[in-house]
């Protein structure tokens, strides 16, 4: 009675389990773009607290707080989009790097973020797109979430700064566009970033 019992309880966590991979089996390589309603709330900006592979975390709320723009103005930007600054970031602005399996805006990070919304302020009729990119560790999928995590914390950045978010779109690469090919930390760094894209 009792192994009865024991057996169709493994085989109903068997067939779960198969169903459950079933569910993952495929691999989208389409990158994900947020619309509108993906902006996430401005204080939330939060942290992943796992390894890959252990599930997508809730969003953790963090307050950030009045961020104070620079009083230093930028050059006027005539050729916008039409120049690159750093990986495929259109100059003047300039991209934003994580750290491994993170997607909250680092601190040394918020001053470029503070240049890039001073920048688009200054220049109401930019349009921009944020890239979520990531190293190649994790699966695609996984990376795919963080990617569109890092691009929708930094679109609330921007929009907590005065940009207007119908200016701001967002797509997230995963790890299917990096910059470094290389199997080292150096090169999982560089690919672990935002870039901010002219949309004409």
């Amino acid at each position: 009675m009792y192994w009865g019992n024991l057996g169709k309880k493994i085989c109903l966590l068997a067939l779960i389990s198969i169903l459950s991979m079933g569910l993952f089996a495929g691999c989208s390589k389409k990158p994900v773009r947020g619309g509108e309603e993906a902006v996430l709330p401005t204080e939330q900006v939060g942290e992943m607290a796992t390894e890959p592979g252990e599930g997508m975390p809730g969003i953790a709320e963090v307050g950030m707080g009045e961020t104070e723009i620079p009083g230093e103005a930028m050059d006027t930007a005539a050729s916008f989009g039409e120049t690159i600054s750093e990986g495929r970031t259109s100059a003047p602005m300039h991209p934003i790097y994580f750290d491994f399996d993170r997607f909250s805006i680092r601190d040394d990070m918020k001053p470029i973020m503070e240049e890039n919304a001073l920048f688009l302020l200054d220049h109401p009729e930019a349009m921009v797109e944020i890239q979520g990119n990531c190293d190649e560790r994790g699966t695609n999928e996984y990376n795919l979430a963080l990617g569109e995590r890092r691009a929708k914390g930094a679109r609330a950045y921007l929009v907590n700064l005065g940009v207007n978010p119908d200016r701001i779109g967002t797509v997230s690469f995963g790890e299917e566009r990096p910059l470094d090919p290389g199997q080292n930390e150096d090169a999982w760094a560089k690919n672990r970033r935002d870039d901010f894209v002219a949309v004409k």
